[in-house]
């Protein structure tokens, strides 16, 4: 499913290390394949719930764990799995080596769950952890997505040399923990995400032009709008911070 396997023992103990995992932890692997960082979590001691979509890997994830009571195994696409239902309700956290060309997707799906995790650790392209953690001045909407929800970093960085086979792109391994001061309701939170959306999409205007555009509403209306709530309207979306957004889905006028 052109998938890129972790081969190096020395960097899977680093993102065990970094994740914090301790022993009688619920862990939540996504894309398992060969096992390597599965095997680093169980020796860690944790219990380990892969979500395998290959039913090839599955297979061999099945034998190798076959008689061990801290691995379960769900034969599932982890875009579309039913957190609630593999987590039980109870904590966990989440560790993998993510598919690339999933991966933003997957990390939305859960940190959006009605359970979401404690912290996530994962390996994903290096240009796309770089998008994850950018500051205002460089932030995006895959940004603003990543850090409403966590307080993301990036760990360290992969060369292509320890996977197999090799990609052309250096990885990162980025960790998120769950942020607990900023909250909005879903009916704001849509909108804040909409209002980015209109705006990145046209993220080489100013941010009132972007939404104007968007909403098909006269620029002076969204100018205004925008500078009740202390924001300069004539800043672009990649400039503001992800409290600016969150100010702007509960004030600006629907």
């Amino acid at each position: 499913m052109g998938q890129n396997f972790l081969v190096s023992p020395e960097v899977v103990a680093s993102i065990v290390e970094v994740s914090g995992v301790r022993p009688g932890d619920a862990v939540v692997e996504i894309g398992p394949g060969m096992g390597i960082l599965t095997a680093h979590l169980l020796a860690a001691g944790a219990a380990v719930t892969g979500v395998e979509l290959d039913d090839q890997l599955a297979a061999l994830l099945r034998e190798e764990w076959q008689d061990c009571p801290s691995f379960r195994l769900v034969e599932r696409d982890a875009r579309y799995v039913d957190v609630d239902a593999i987590t039980g309700g109870a904590p966990y956290r989440v560790v993998a080596n993510l598919p690339y060309s999933v991966a933003t997707v997957v990390i939305r799906h859960f940190v959006e769950a009605a359970n979401p995790p404690l912290s996530l650790t994962v390996m994903v392209q290096r240009e796309v952890a770089e998008r994850m953690t950018a500051a205002p001045g460089a932030m995006s909407l895959l940004g603003l997505a990543t850090q409403f929800y966590t307080e993301a970093e990036i760990a360290f960085i992969v060369p292509p040399d320890v996977f197999l086979p090799p990609p052309k792109v250096e990885s990162a391994v980025v960790t998120m923990r769950m942020r607990s001061g900023l909250t909005l309701g879903p009916d704001a939170r849509e909108r804040m995400f909409a209002l980015a959306t209109m705006a990145f999409q046209a993220k080489r205007k100013t941010l009132a032009n972007g939404i104007a555009q968007g909403l098909g509403r006269p620029r002076a209306d969204v100018d205004h709008a925008i500078e009740a709530l202390g924001i300069d309207p004539g800043l672009r979306p990649q400039a503001l911070s992800v409290e600016d957004w969150a100010l702007l889905a509960e004030g600006f006028p629907p």
